[in-house]
């Protein structure tokens, strides 16, 4: 079939890439280059997060892991497997991911935190999304994908391109494209520092401040982190970034000096579930997969994702 994928960041490359693996001619639209993209400027660990439904995200979770896990096995550009740490000041129940990742176990006394009591340790894919989208959209060009730097507004401006099949990866503006009121921005804010050595992610999910996270990178650190349900705004907040900062430097001390490079804010597509099902459009008898709402788990879920649309048009 000739496919017409709509987005270019993890969700829409993924899903081109399995789209072409498996025989079709794709052509993928998008309005603005990879790094212009939320992808882009993701801190991308795998970790479930603000994305429903909990069975079906179970399942996407895992095929992803599976698939990430061996693309940092084989050395892929921006990808590796990372060390990381939960911690909790009060004792958790085992988390629900616990299964599908590596090496989990309770984390020792001496790997905590000052002031925490309770921790996990475990290993996850990681990607360094500067280096790593960059390579899928090349691997997806040697594949064989057309290319069309194109703003769309209706999925039916899509016809010229001749598409058997459509499928809507555009990220918070899909909900637009599909007339779903029920996608949503979910604001977050990063700021990036310089690595003083750092190399195991470390995350709290309920810090008194916010949720933080410390992600290292071969050059930099990401740290986090917000879920601002419903806002639009992308100007850095100074307030917030001290208070990530502040965090951050609970969870991980040696932060304290590191050099305070940028700060960043993405728009995630948040939805209540994601939407994963074929449609079609309102004047046009072409069929459309939709494939968004990904809130939080873009880079955790994408390949699981993927694998399904290809599924999908199987049965057109």
């Amino acid at each position: 079939m000739r496919a017409v994928v709509v987005g270019s960041g993890i969700v829409g490359l993924s899903t081109a890439y399995e789209l072409l693996r498996a025989g079709h001619h794709v052509v993928v639209v998008s309005a603005e280059p990879i790094d212009s993209t939320t992808s882009f400027l993701a801190a991308a660990v795998w970790f479930p997060t603000a994305a429903g439904p909990t069975d079906r995200v179970a399942a996407w979770s895992v095929e992803t892991f599976t698939h990430l896990a061996r693309l940092a096995h084989e050395d892929v550009p921006g990808a590796r497997m990372c060390e990381s740490l939960a911690v909790y000041r009060d004792e958790p129940a085992t988390p629900s991911w616990s299964a599908a990742v590596r090496e989990f176990r309770r984390a020792r006394p001496d790997e905590l935190p000052p002031h925490y009591r309770f921790g996990f340790r475990f290993a996850v894919p990681l990607l360094e999304m500067p280096i790593f989208l960059p390579w899928l959209e090349s691997q997806v060009g040697q594949a064989g994908a057309y290319r069309v730097r194109r703003t769309v507004r209706s999925l039916d401006e899509l016809d010229d391109l001749a598409p058997d099949v459509i499928v809507n990866c555009a990220g918070l503006r899909a909900g637009s494209l599909a007339d779903d009121a029920e996608v949503y921005p979910i604001r977050g804010q990063i700021v990036r520092i310089t690595n003083p050595g750092i190399s195991v992610s470390v995350r709290d999910e309920a810090h008194p401040l916010g949720r933080a996270y410390v992600h290292p990178r071969t050059h930099d650190c990401i740290l986090g982190g917000s879920l601002e349900t419903g806002a639009w705004d992308q100007t850095p907040d100074p307030q917030l970034t001290q208070s990530i900062l502040r965090r951050c430097r609970d969870l991980v001390p040696q932060l304290t000096g590191a050099e305070v490079i940028e700060t960043l804010v993405g728009l995630r597509p948040g939805r209540a579930e994601v939407r994963l099902e074929i449609a079609h459009t309102d004047s046009s008898s072409i069929p459309v997969i939709h494939n968004y709402g990904h809130g939080g788990s873009g880079i955790t879920i994408a390949h699981g994702c993927a694998r399904e649309v290809s599924a999908l048009i199987e049965t057109l």
